[in-house]
């Protein structure tokens, strides 16, 4: 079997970047004969149509990605294989994607969405986000690498540490977390709660947001935000450094640093919902707040960014949820738990960590892939 995979190559610290980079090394390690080329370089990737002759060309990406990932190898003669994302609303290249002989969806959740909008599912496999849960692994909690990110952050050795991980933390469920620890905050042992953003315009202005709603919560004391660029290299040693991973997300097609965090030995808190439910179970590695509200709207605007000529008006028969809120109560009812049992955190990252192996470890995936490609499209 001959692979080309797409993706943002070389890759970023962004998460399709490593998601794809996850595919093309555990490919490379099961004995695939892969390369990784950018999904944007169409020099490059005919250059790799025209010598290498793959058998299947993979694209890591959402819908709007359509012309990068599909069209380009097509017009080569050349089978793509998208491995997709979802982005709210599939609103182009239906037809494109309907005759495709094979979608690789990250969960149960997206290939709902895809259908919903559209498509017949009859081409559509789940494939998993890979993890490198070699990288990402559990630390003893006095290791340096592990102290020293908690002393750089303000985290003092007895304080419960509550991470989340975002481009930006509202998006998160930051705020939905902020509301629930100022509910605990007298109950509580001491904490401090770390949100770690990607530095960009937008981020800025939802920061500001965030930490004004901490102020007037009584919390902004024991917030934590942090803009700082990092690469994949520390990035496990900061999933690492925290007590507990909270992230009960707005949207989410898969949950890769929940994932990640599991992978550390850390439990999870998140939302019942999305694809969430593929990667996390209630009770034994996260506990997931019920869906407190569903965010819906009637219209759209898309642009050249989707297939569309600028400022394009999209018109719902029926309105389209696009955001969901978790459960206040319930993230605090989980953290307060989670905060004052420590034998109850261990056990929880233990069961988290066992089936990020057994089921999201890069190889795995990558096995899961050639078996997937072989069934579909008899390639060897």
């Amino acid at each position: 079997m001959k692979v080309l995979v797409l993706y943002d190559y070389p890759p970023s610290p962004g998460g399709l970047a490593t998601q794809g980079d996850l595919l093309y090394k555990g490919l490379k390690e099961m004995g695939v004969d892969a390369y990784p080329v950018n999904f944007e370089s169409p020099q490059e990737k005919e250059w790799y149509y025209r010598w290498f002759k793959p058998d299947a060309v993979v694209g890591v990406g959402y819908w709007g990605h359509t012309p990068h990932l599909i069209m380009h190898p097509q017009r080569y003669g050349v089978t793509p294989v998208p491995w997709l994302v979802a982005d709210g609303y599939i609103a182009n290249y239906r037809e494109i994607l309907e005759e495709l002989p094979l979608i690789l969806v990250t969960s149960e959740w997206v290939k709902k969405v895809y259908i919903r909008d559209g498509l017949s599912g009859k081409n559509i496999e789940v494939l998993p986000v890979g993890c490198d849960t070699d990288s990402f692994r559990p630390y003893d909690m006095h290791d340096p690498k592990i102290t020293t990110v908690r002393e750089a952050l303000g985290v003092s050795e007895k304080d419960i540490m509550i991470l989340t991980i975002g481009g930006d933390a509202a998006s998160k469920g930051a705020q939905e977390v902020m509301q629930a620890l100022a509910l605990i905050d007298n109950k509580a042992p001491d904490w401090k709660y770390v949100c770690k953003v990607w530095p960009q315009p937008r981020t800025e202005q939802q920061n500001l947001a965030d930490l004004q709603l901490a102020t007037q919560l009584g919390i902004e004391k024991k917030v934590i935000y942090t803009t700082n660029r990092i690469s994949r290299n520390f990035m496990p040693c900061l999933v690492a450094a925290c007590d507990i991973y909270a992230a009960p997300s707005r949207l989410e097609g898969f949950g890769m640093i929940q994932v990640e965090a599991n992978a550390c030995g850390k439990p999870v808190i998140s939302i019942n919902a999305m694809g969430v439910l593929d990667t996390m179970i209630q009770g034994k590695t996260a506990f997931l707040a019920d869906v407190a509200t569903e965010i819906s709207v009637r219209e759209t605007v898309l642009g050249s960014e989707s297939g569309f000529t600028p400022n394009s008006k999209i018109v719902f028969k029926e309105p389209r949820v696009v955001d969901y809120r978790a459960s206040i109560h319930d993230i605090a009812k989980y953290l307060l738990e989670l905060m004052n049992d420590a034998n109850l955190r261990k056990t929880m990252g233990e069961n988290g960590r066992q089936r990020a192996v057994e089921n999201f470890d890069y190889r795995v995936v990558a096995k899961k892939f050639i078996n997937i490609v072989s069934k579909r499209l008899g390639i060897n």
